[in-house]
């Protein structure tokens, strides 16, 4: 195992009112404090009571996707769990992943696509 899933992320215009909307549908804690991150204007969390955890990022002139066309087509991105973020890099590059964005200036993650094109993060704890 390399990494563990920590949620799914999707792009939206408001991350606190898609959180509201899916914690109406899916029960449990909007923006619940948790140590992996913070949320703000542009973050908001969902920790649903099975334990999926859902995330919302604010994406600046955001347009929805069309079902089932795919102009703009689906959009969200996967992050995941690090306790080794080197290690980890290597071995996603490995698997078939590239690296898209470095993450330099410490934030703490990086940016990969996987083979398809779809982007995920290796989040360092």
């Amino acid at each position: 195992m390399i990494a563990e899933l920590e949620c799914v992320v999707l792009d939206c215009p408001d991350p606190r009112e898609l959180a509201g909307f899916y914690a109406s549908l899916l029960g449990g804690d909007v923006d619940r404090p948790d140590r992996r991150w913070e949320c703000d204007a542009d973050w908001s969390t969902l920790h649903t009571p099975g334990g999926l955890v859902l995330a919302f990022q604010r994406v600046a002139d955001h347009r929805p996707p069309r079902w089932p066309g795919q102009d703009p087509p689906q959009q969200f991105h996967l992050d995941f769990g690090v306790t080794n973020q080197e290690r980890a890099h290597d071995e996603v590059l490995a698997c078939g992943a590239a690296l898209l964005d470095a993450g330099d200036g410490g934030r703490g993650w990086r940016v990969y696509a996987d083979p398809a094109g779809h982007p995920f993060c290796l989040v360092g704890h």
